[in-house]
């Protein structure tokens, strides 16, 4: 009898450990299926309906499996701002999480970013997809020097930043990927900057760095310039980068600083003539451009692209580039997104694939996840 009584005493213990802290379903509004997305709940929300939560001591469970859900807590350089969780959601599907007291499981670092000093002052960034880079002060009047966005070719889900530099030896395809891209002094794989009386007017690299959040699941910085004479004016700008696990684009902010009543014309560039012969998209009014490079022989094919959730003001090719233009105005930050494909890579071989990733990049920011907490 004493042994009946211990196992449902231990049996009660066990079911009211795991009973919800707080109660979260997700929607996906869409006829899309959304295959590991990464979904934003605000933290406020989550305090409002248990203001106790352990931060070090909690999971995320779907209610219909017990998965556990990844997760990371986004800090935004600041006390924490939202719970990220990754869902994956057939279309039109529901699905309820119970944010339950325990530890949960390590996750593999899906996103990094890091100052990489010992390379000029690179900035570099990668996702279990894609890999970027933007250049630094060190870098500025050498024979290397290179202005916009650079991509690097990468095959595995494994983070490589610090295996690439470590090495040195990246422009080599060991197994992993390689660099191959060429930036030179343009805008490369969707970098931005003013646009002035028909020119690019580019700033130089940049002088500050901030690191916002640091994976596993999402990471996210920001990059500060120095002001830059602009057609008689002097525009200071800052661009804020974020990149989530799975996805090909970064999600690009920028910010016209000190300034009270200005606006800027700025150009978002993708290269092609250090890539030419390759086949190009340019949709001002579907707010979509890519460029597809000419395959070579021995590395493959990289696609870039520049993507507005509306439009484009104007798209045209211009000092071998496709320009996209925008109005920055003050206290008004641009918001694009930007990034790119390897079909070495294996899940996007063709510049078919490429748009139909992109079109649905774009309604799936029309229509986001929806969330509820209870």
């Amino acid at each position: 009898m004493r042994f009946l009584f211990l196992i449902l005493a231990l049996s009660s213990t066990l079911s009211y450990a795991q009973q919800p802290l707080v109660t979260v379903t997700v929607e996906n509004p869409s006829h899309l299926p959304r295959k590991n997305e990464i979904v934003e709940i605000s933290w406020r929300k989550i305090l409002a309906r248990y203001p106790k939560i352990d931060t070090a001591n909690f999971k995320v469970l779907n209610a219909a499996t017990n998965a556990e859900i990844p997760y990371q807590l986004e800090m935004h350089g600041h006390p924490i701002h939202q719970l990220l969780l990754q869902v994956s959601l057939a279309p039109k599907e529901v699905i309820t999480l119970n944010v339950v007291a325990g530890k949960p499981k390590a996750i593999t670092p899906k996103t990094y970013a890091r100052y990489v000093p010992e390379r000029k002052d690179d900035f570099a960034w990668e996702n279990d997809k894609v890999a970027f880079r933007l250049y630094g002060k060190a870098l500025e009047g050498t024979a290397d020097d290179a202005q916009g966005l650079d991509i690097w070719a990468k095959r595995t889900e494994k983070l490589i930043v610090n295996k690439w530099y470590k090495s040195g030896d990246y422009h080599t395809d060991h197994g992993d990927g390689l660099d191959y891209y060429s930036v030179g002094m343009t805008l490369g794989a969707g970098d931005i900057a003013p646009f002035a009386n028909g020119k690019i007017i580019y700033p130089k690299h940049y002088r500050k760095y901030e690191v916002l959040d640091n994976g596993p699941l999402r990471s996210s910085f920001m990059l500060d310039f120095d002001a830059v004479d602009v057609a008689g004016e002097m525009i200071k700008l800052r661009k804020k980068y974020t990149l989530d696990a799975g996805s090909r684009l970064n999600k690009v902010e920028i910010i016209l600083l000190d300034s009270d009543n200005q606006q800027q014309k700025m150009a978002i560039g993708l290269v092609t003539v250090k890539q030419p012969n390759g086949n190009k998209y340019m949709n001002a009014k579907e707010g979509i451009s890519y460029y597809w490079q000419k395959t070579d022989p021995k590395n493959g094919t990289i696609g870039v692209a520049a993507l507005t959730s509306k439009s484009f003001e104007q798209v045209f090719e211009s000092e071998g580039q496709i320009l996209n233009l925008l109005t920055l105005a003050s206290q008004k930050p641009i918001v694009y997104y930007n990034g790119g494909v390897w079909d070495k890579q294996g899940e996007i071989k063709t510049e078919q694939e490429w748009l139909a990733y992109l079109r649905d990049f774009k309604q799936k920011l029309a229509k986001p996840l929806k969330v509820k907490v209870k």
